[in-house]
């Protein structure tokens, strides 16, 4: 069997509207491309036909097609982290199978990566999503450019390719809520980027909704900065002093003037406020904690149902 140039690795959850049509644009693609080619699904535990259309790719290019099927859903990243460990391309394509991220796409990535670039993001041009959505992509942006060294112009596009080394490195690192384009980025020597059309979502509805992408967030910040932790404790720092100085003004206040009533509800507020504060400090290092505790839990980070694939020539 020839040398496998590329994988196409998609993630695949509650997606029987879109597949067939992703398969068909898909194959065209690649085949045109004339290299070797592989495309690994990795059904994230669907409850619609998605399962069975992916069998039934198998079983018209078993050569091609390989199938991880989970036995649960473990989430999109997990999904891609499955096929990671499995590929056995040159460079590594991920794709959704929304088809907001057309396949026909996929040749402007391999081209910059023929180029030397070892990770290569899509940035998504005339993005297709609601306004909310928009805003709430760049506000994650800002912050993720706030708080880490990470610079990329757009995180959400999950059109990307990324070089064997770069992989097998994600592969080792055995994270378990991570971010791949941002840990893929850590990773690699030459990063780059290439426009890329995005379009309406075919059928269906998106799988991240709003707390999704907080949580995306939250994943991203904690994995990879200490930043938060180090901004509150300097702002505790800050507090700190400003109480002492105000403790020693009360008191200055009160052998000077004597008894008062008038600054009972202003006490009030800075009690309520530096409350807050520590409210929000302790939910803060609980993200850190959380994710020390699911490390050390060292359970499986998915579970197999099964898995289909034709390695007879390997």
């Amino acid at each position: 069997m020839a040398k496998i140039y590329c994988s196409i690795v998609i993630p695949v959850y509650n997606e029987e509207a879109n597949l067939a049509a992703l398969f068909d644009r898909l194959t065209a693609t690649m085949d045109k491309d004339g290299r070797p080619w592989e495309v690994i699904f990795t059904n994230d535990g669907s409850r619609d036909r998605s399962g069975e259309l992916l069998r039934e790719f198998y079983e018209q290019r078993p050569r091609t097609v390989r199938v991880i099927d989970f036995n649960g859903n473990f989430g999109q990243h997990m999904a891609i982290m499955a096929a990671f460990e499995r590929v056995r391309g040159e460079v590594i394509v991920t794709l959704d199978a929304d088809l907001q991220n057309p396949p026909e796409e996929i040749p402007k990535l391999l081209a910059l990566y023929d180029q030397g670039f070892d990770a290569v993001g899509g940035k998504r041009k005339n993005r297709q999503d609601s306004v909310g959505r928009r805003y709430a992509s760049k506000l994650i942006n800002f912050m993720r450019e706030w708080t880490t060294d990470i610079r990329m112009s757009d995180q959400g596009c999950m059109l990307r390719a990324y070089s064997r080394r770069v992989v097998d490195a994600i592969s080792r690192s055995g994270e378990r809520a991570t971010f791949i384009p941002a840990l893929a980025y850590k990773f690699a020597a030459k990063p780059g980027e290439v426009e890329v059309v995005h379009a309406e979502r075919a059928a269906g509805e998106s799988k991240y909704n709003y707390y999704k992408l907080i949580r995306l967030n939250f994943d991203l910040v904690t994995g990879f900065t200490l930043v938060p932790l180090q901004l509150f404790t300097l702002f505790s720092m800050l507090c700190a002093g400003g109480s002492l100085a105000l403790v020693i003004v009360l008191a200055l206040r009160r052998l000077i003037i004597g008894p008062e009533e008038g600054g009972l509800f202003t006490l009030f507020g800075i009690l309520f406020f530096l409350v807050s504060v520590c409210m929000v400090g302790i939910g803060l290092i609980g993200e850190y904690v959380g994710r020390a505790y699911q490390c050390v839990q060292q359970r499986p980070r998915y579970v197999l149902k099964e898995l289909l694939e034709d390695l007879s020539d390997e």
